[in-house]
């Protein structure tokens, strides 16, 4: 990122003067109280739970936004997509807000100092959100509801990124699941129309807080807050019927330009309502209302064990003598490993931000098992590249494929790259699109034989597990 070579007082002198310069306009109608709805993983006026009960308990409701700097900060890259993709939303839920007489206030800054800065200048009643529940914003929330209460107020939080969350969905005995099946089938049974019931925030935009011509802000451009636009392609926000009917026959082939559904962008940052998506599902596909009881599987795994984003579900798998191999790594991010079904989905990953789901598993799997390289490694690679990156789903998915994870493939299977690719690339047409030097002398030979890859990793994986006595 362009900021993060800056000290840290320069950064807070930057967000200093952003604060005051797109606040100047809107402080000077800072009188009456006013109610704040804080945008988060939730960037939609329509069916949005937390905005729902502002604008129905509330007469006058200002949303609001902030770039936060701790998770900007954290970028590498000017360019990154989904800051573009951000921002963009955020102009275009602006306009919306401005048909309507209201606006919406974007600030940049660290949330607790940013919010401290909001209390000194405006008389607030309450404050309004969706819950985010990754370990970062449990945390940030967690100093936000402190300083708010030092005021006398609340931070109200909602259930909106999920259909069930936290401990909403426990076995016989009270206890996260920790196998998918059990956990789907415990959720399609208790899942009923007041789950998927919606929350028509549109229908209540006059409860929205007014603000004449002289009140308007002015969003913050991408450059003010040290980021450039990216080149990428963002797949719409509406999901043909006909993907949706077909994702059960479709879904495995990743030369089919719609045989998914692109919604993982959209469902990262809220600009779809994961209700509506079920709803759908429920009367189109069951396969893909079951990845959609996945993406809430790992959220409650996440959850209530929140040391999976940094050490494996089963601790057993953390006594395996993982190698180091900078080289290795290099030629797999890369996509020159040799293995075209690997190098197609990693190309395609470094130039578009997306790779399909099938693809991901047998690059994730040759990361960790082929290569024997930390399954860590491959996440955090994922996390800097991925348009669509949720680190609940990604860390289960990585651990699935590692084996190291709940109700995760077992250590010993080991995806063979080459009869996957024949299996659902069978004409080449993905491989092809994402490797122009394929079938030339350009292309290089396999990084490592399959068949010893495998051996060594039940030898690695099996070392591993014998010390800490067995699977745990």
């Amino acid at each position: 990122m362009i900021l993060s070579n800056f000290g840290e007082a320069l950064l807070l002198a930057i967000a200093d003067q952003l604060f005051l310069q797109y606040s100047r306009v809107v402080a000077t109608a800072s009188s009456s109280p006013i109610t704040l709805f804080w945008f988060r993983r939730d960037l939609r006026l329509f069916d949005n739970a937390g905005l729902f009960h502002a604008l129905t308990e509330n007469p006058s409701v200002q949303p609001l936004f902030i770039f936060d700097t701790d998770i900007l900060g954290a970028l590498d890259d000017p360019r990154d997509a989904r800051v573009d993709f951000i921002h963009q939303t955020l102009m275009e839920i602006k306009q919306q807000l401005r048909e309507q007489g209201s606006d919406l206030w974007v600030f940049y800054g660290k949330p607790l100092r940013v919010w401290k800065d909001i209390l000194g200048m405006y008389d607030v009643n309450a404050v309004y959100a969706n819950r985010d529940e990754e370990p970062a914003a449990r945390k940030r929330d967690e100093e936000i509801a402190k300083l708010l209460r030092s005021q006398g107020l609340e931070l109200k939080t909602f259930k909106d990124h999920s259909l069930f969350e936290r401990e909403e969905i426990l076995n016989g005995s009270g206890q996260p699941y920790t196998i998918y099946t059990p956990y789907k089938n415990k959720v399609l049974q208790t899942m009923k129309a007041s789950h998927l019931k919606s929350f028509p925030s549109e229908r209540h935009f006059a409860h929205l807080r007014k603000v004449g011509a002289k009140g308007v802000s002015v969003l913050m451009s991408l450059k003010d807050i040290g980021f450039l636009p990216s080149a990428a392609e963002f797949s719409s926000a509406k999901v043909a019927t006909r993907i949706i009917k077909n994702y059960d026959k479709t879904r495995d082939f990743p030369a089919l330009e719609n045989g998914t559904t692109h919604m993982g962008l959209h469902l990262r940052f809220g600009t779809v309502s994961i209700r509506q998506l079920a709803k759908t599902a429920e009367k189109l596909n069951a396969v893909w209302l079951s990845e959609l009881i996945w993406r809430d599987f790992f959220k409650q795994i996440l959850w209530n064990f929140p040391r999976v984003q940094n050490e494996s579900f089963r601790p057993a798998y953390d006594k395996i003598a993982w190698r180091k191999s900078k080289s290795d790594f290099e030629r797999w991010a890369s996509g020159t490993t040799g293995y075209p079904w690997v190098d197609a989905g990693m190309r395609q990953l470094n130039e578009t931000g997306f790779m399909h789901n099938r693809v991901r598993m047998a690059v994730a799997s040759f990361l960790s098992k082929h290569l024997l390289l930390y399954w860590l490694e491959g996440e955090r690679y994922f996390a800097k590249k991925l348009l669509d990156y949720d680190l609940s789903a990604n860390n289960g998915n990585w651990q699935w494929a590692a084996g190291t994870g709940c109700d995760a493939a077992p250590y010993f299977r080991v995806f063979n790259p080459e009869a996957q690719a024949k299996k659902f690339d069978r004409d080449e047409i993905y491989i092809r699109r994402w490797i122009s030097e394929f079938g030339t002398n350009k292309y290089p030979k396999p990084m490592v034989e399959h068949a010893y890859a495998r051996g060594r990793a039940l030898q690695y994986y099996g070392q591993g597990l014998k010390k800490d006595g067995g699977l745990s």
